[in-house]
């Protein structure tokens, strides 16, 4: 704030903590190694998206992880759950593991800070799939397949949304015949297959169009069931 932004002592910025609410503050004190403030007031809160969904992502490398969280943040998903699965690259052992979950946490709260959003979306601890399968108690669970029969935009949504998205090589068969032994409807986005870090992204956006952000544009329903300078 004070060496990029260049700050002063009497301008307002916009402050969030992740409760929801963003929060008027006057600068008092400027400095290079902290700033001293005054809460004015909390801001109306802005509305989340009607649709809870939670992006069940398998593991990718690098900044593909990175811009499948950042952008799904942006496009209001509820909360993310790292997926293990046959075909995942990258494989982190404990400690490894928890300074990455950390790092992703922080490329969530960033997204949040650059699009306005005051509730933080959670990165859960990863989990293997099938320990996925056994303990997900999602309303709606949805896997994209390339060249499933069911469209995504046809899928009629309710409750708590899980939308599972695989690694770079895809679900192997042996995963996608257990996903579907536990109910997990196969969907598709359409007629090309995409990069890991579209597939996510690409689907939120027509679940938000369905019934979340956007209302009920497609022929899917829902049941009942920062300082942000850029």
């Amino acid at each position: 704030m004070s060496r990029v932004l260049r700050v002063a002592a009497g301008q307002t910025i916009v402050l969030f903590n992740g409760d929801g609410h963003d929060y008027t503050a006057e600068v008092v004190r400027p400095g290079k190694k902290e700033i001293s403030l005054t809460v004015i007031s909390r801001l109306p809160a802005v509305r989340e998206s009607g649709l809870k969904i939670t992006v069940v992502q398998a593991i990718s490398r690098g900044e593909r992880m990175d811009q499948t969280l950042q952008k799904c943040t942006e496009l209001g998903v509820a909360a993310f759950q790292p997926l293990f699965s046959e075909r995942v690259e990258v494989r982190l052992r404990a400690e490894k593991l928890t300074r990455r979950l950390e790092h992703w946490q922080g490329v969530v709260i960033s997204a949040c800070e650059q699009s306005g959003r005051a509730v933080i979306p959670g990165v859960l601890a990863a989990l293997d799939f099938a320990d996925w399968l056994d303990n997900s108690d999602a309303d709606c669970r949805l896997i994209l397949v390339p060249g499933a029969e069911t469209p995504l935009s046809s899928v009629e949504l309710h409750g708590h949304v899980q939308l599972v998205v695989g690694p770079e090589g895809g679900f192997s068969e042996i995963e996608l015949g257990l996903a579907r032994s536990h109910g997990v409807e196969s969907v598709s986005l359409g007629p090309r297959v995409l990069r890991t870090e579209t597939a996510a992204p690409a689907a939120v956006a027509v679940l938000q169009a369905m019934a979340g952000d956007l209302g009920k544009m497609g022929s899917g329903k829902i049941g009942s069931g920062k300082m942000g300078s850029e």
